[in-house]
């Protein structure tokens, strides 16, 4: 009882901390997000806004919410915490496209220390974020290991270890969601047929672990059992709902964006989609020779805005420059966006 007590009193410390911290996120998304849609209207879609508050929405549900306290009394609480990170919230983020709006939204101290964090950064850990591998690891080892008993045990005896297990869903998260987002939005440049098997691949270790949740006929997670029941349900059959929960929301979750890709590689009309892309890209503007340096700082910065795996993909890879001293160099289309943050510092 002590414990619980105690969990509650963090637990309304660590809600309003995540409340102060999600709102500053919305508003300095705003406030980037306003400045590139005045200069770059049509790159900027109302849609990017919606999707990234809506996925901030699902993690304050999930972290900060009244909701977010059952967790520790119904393992369907705990299980729909992980799905809103997961399935819900990081793929909403990465819609939202946060890298720009981020950056040019903070301060310029920031700016400037982004810069500095960036230069730090090794390559190598970079190189494997963009590894579509290592993301669909990621995602299957943080379901994997935090459902084995002995750490989920420590995540729920230890306010420590369960900020660790939330923070650890949420990056995971990010991380699965990358390549699929990166590719729909930035580089859908032929057939990607990795991509419905990189998502029916990921369905496969969730299903099985719901399954035998579901079906074990057995209470798995022992401290349930000694927690206060706030709905007439047993501990197996609070169990049973959240392996339920689990596998029908995993299914549709992944299954349903694999089929939209499939349908949109096998429609006749894929190559009017392709030119489409068109529409994300700024007119090639002509910069000094003096200024060329400059760009290319400004765009490696906008690296470190990722927040635990947050996508850069809106600028990543976009400094492609062609260098005459005679005629000038022109720029890289998205590489407008970060003359004028460099026009901010």
């Amino acid at each position: 009882m002590s414990f619980e007590i105690h969990a509650h009193v963090q637990h309304g410390y660590f809600s309003s901390l995540t409340t102060v911290i999600l709102v500053l996120l919305v508003f300095v998304y705003s406030r980037g997000w306003f400045r590139l849609r005045r200069d770059f209207p049509i790159s900027f879609p109302p849609w990017q806004v919606t999707a990234f508050v809506a996925g901030l929405l699902s993690l304050w549900i999930a972290l900060g919410s009244p909701l977010a306290e059952l967790d520790h009394q119904l393992l369907t609480v705990h299980m729909m915490k992980h799905l809103l990170l997961m399935t819900a919230g990081a793929p909403l983020i990465l819609l939202g496209a946060p890298a720009m709006p981020l950056l040019c939204g903070s301060p310029k101290r920031f700016i400037r220390l982004s810069l500095l964090l960036r230069s730090g950064t090794p390559r190598l850990f970079g190189h494997f974020l963009r590894k579509p591998v290592f993301c669909w690891l990621a995602g299957t080892a943080a379901v994997i290991a935090w459902h084995i008993p002995t750490l989920f045990q420590s995540g729920q005896s230890s306010n420590t270890w369960h900020i660790v297990e939330d923070v650890c869903f949420l990056s995971a998260g990010l991380l699965f969601w990358r390549p699929i987002i990166r590719t729909a939005l930035y580089e859908a440049k032929g057939p990607q047929w990795s991509l419905p098997l990189y998502l029916f691949l990921a369905t496969l270790p969730c299903d099985i672990l719901s399954a035998f949740l579901t079906f074990c006929g057995r209470v798995v997670y022992p401290n349930y059992l000694s927690t206060a029941r706030i709905w007439n349900l047993s501990p197996l059959q609070d169990q049973e709902c959240a392996g339920a929960l689990m596998w029908v929301c995993v299914t549709f979750a992944y299954l349903i964006p694999a089929v939209v890709i499939t349908m949109q590689i096998l429609s006749p009309g894929r190559s009017q989609r392709e030119a489409q892309v068109a529409l994300y890209e700024f007119p090639a503007l002509k910069l000094s020779g003096s200024d060329s340096v400059t760009i290319r700082s400004v765009t490696t910065l906008t690296l470190c805005t990722l927040i635990a795996g947050i996508d850069g993909s809106a600028v990543d890879g976009s400094a492609d420059f062609s260098c005459d001293k005679r005629e000038g160099i022109t720029e890289s289309p998205n590489s407008a966006i970060t003359a004028m943050v460099r026009t901010r510092l």
